[in-house]
């Protein structure tokens, strides 16, 4: 029996970098992966092939909708090769993955393909798809089994017509008429894809407006921009029930009022979130706790009630993000080489990577509302921007939340182009305390998108905007 000083269950973003960061540490480390590929959902089926997806959809996009306006004439007519372009998405992840196996090998990181479940705390036994078995021992181990997509009771997800987004990732057509139940980042973005292409895009959401977790004035803006696009939005709309008939599907939703509103398209997209996958994990072998949602339960250091077991990711509590669980995995690692690692969650941010891009971190308005927190607010808008003139991105803004006091930058909300890079500004600054003003200081090269952080900051001290 091959013995180890780690074992990882799970080869997704957290599994795999806590992997590398335990061997950089001269730890001996496996890693155990159910799929025949590395990488997990995120590299898999869910932000690699999506952001193919999106990238394609939108270079369509462009050509049908802006080319013209640029002096760019293309005679004929501009068609869409789904399944081309559904090729070219799987080759990215393809490549991804195997980059994945190249760090195991040159980090020599023992890989095991198959499920693996406990048999004690400190012995795994790993089920290979050949219906064989093997038993390694291991001193620490880190769960890292990830999330699967969430559905509703009384939905039945067959995987052809009412569909998840690993489904939606690889469809064979462009709907003519895609009803999505979920109007938070994963439906958003999908949604987007296929109604560039061509779908009429109905978004059914039971909180009274889409992307609900995030600033409430992203959450206006997003609905504005995405609406001018086309997409049509039911917020407050409680879904019952959801049939199929051939390639018919109809979704039976409740509005605020209580009238029964009925939607009829070619697909449906549950999006409605995500949930903790441990299934074949055998904890309980181990004495590992899970909490009543699911997740495995684990203290301020990501270690399980079992002293020798750590969990990290979305199986754990907290955002269910690609870069939170990356964070978690080099935390663990570093503490099991006897470091003193942080992390602080407030900083972590999110993105939606519709366009515009949306992105932030640290607190909403609506959170420092409810904490009581005096906070001005500065707010810059990309349409002021040369930069944003210059590529016709000039929907969005970025606004900055300082406290009142101290002028301790609180909260950065943007949306607008390329947001999903602009963001990490807002947690280098944060990261380090800065105030508004320490930001409104800092040189921005000109013409670009990062000018309207610097442009918020001065709005936020002082309202001392120039260009607005």
């Amino acid at each position: 029996m091959n013995s180890y000083d780690v074992a990882v269950i799970g080869s997704g973003p957290g599994g795999y970098v806590a992997a590398i960061r335990c061997a950089q540490l001269g730890m001996k480390t496996a890693i155990i992966e159910k799929y025949a590929t590395l990488g997990g959902t995120c590299l898999n089926v869910g932000c690699i092939p999506s952001k193919a997806l999106l990238d394609s959809s939108h270079h369509y996009h462009d050509a049908v909708k802006h080319f013209e306006e640029h002096g760019i004439e293309i005679p004929g007519e501009i068609k869409v090769n789904l399944e081309k372009m559904i090729s070219r998405k799987q080759g990215v992840v393809d490549q991804t993955t195997k980059g994945i196996q190249f760090l195991m090998d040159k980090n020599k990181i023992d890989v095991f393909e198959g499920v693996g479940s406990f048999t004690d705390a400190t012995h795994i036994e790993i089920k290979k798809n050949d219906n064989t078995t093997a038993q390694i021992e291991a001193k620490h181990t880190i769960i890292a089994t990830g999330s699967k997509p969430s559905s509703l009771p009384f939905i039945t997800i067959d995987k052809e017509r009412v569909i998840t987004s690993t489904e939606a990732l690889k469809l064979k057509e462009v709907p003519k008429h895609l009803v999505i139940i979920g109007g938070g980042v994963i439906g958003l973005e999908l949604g987007q894809v296929y109604s560039r292409l061509g779908a009429e895009v109905s978004v059914v959401e039971f909180m009274d407006r889409i992307i609900p977790g995030m600033d409430g004035a992203l959450s206006k803006e997003l609905t504005k921009v995405l609406k001018k696009q086309g997409f049509k939005f039911y917020t407050s709309h409680k879904v019952k029930e959801v049939t199929r008939e051939g390639d018919k599907v109809t979704v039976k939703a409740d509005d605020k009022k209580g009238n029964e509103i009925s939607f009829e398209g070619d697909y449906c997209l549950v999006s409605v979130g995500r949930r903790p996958y441990t299934d074949g994990l055998n904890a309980e072998a181990a004495g590992v706790k899970l909490t009543d949602r699911g997740q495995i339960e684990v203290n301020e250091h990501l270690q399980t009630n079992v002293a020798n077991i750590y969990a990290i990711g979305d199986v754990v509590k907290g955002a269910m993000l690609a870069h939170k669980a990356e964070e978690e995995g080099t935390f663990v690692a570093e503490t099991l080489a006897g470091q003193k690692p942080h992390i602080n969650y407030n900083l972590i941010p999110g993105v939606v990577y519709t366009w515009p891009e949306v992105a932030a971190v640290g607190k909403t308005e609506e959170q420092l509302k409810e904490e009581g927190v005096k906070y001005k607010v500065g707010q810059f808008p990309m349409r002021a921007l040369g930069r944003a003139r210059a590529s016709m991105d000039i929907d969005g803004f970025v606004k900055i939340l300082a406290d009142e006091t101290t002028d301790e930058v609180l909260g950065i909300h943007m949306i607008g182009a390329r947001t999903a890079d602009l963001i990490a500004e807002a947690v280098t600054a944060m990261e380090f305390r800065a105030s508004a003003e320490d930001i409104s200081r800092m040189s921005h090269a000109h013409p670009t998108y990062a000018e309207a952080v610097k442009e918020a900051a001065l709005a936020a001290t002082d309202n001392r905007a120039l260009h607005v």
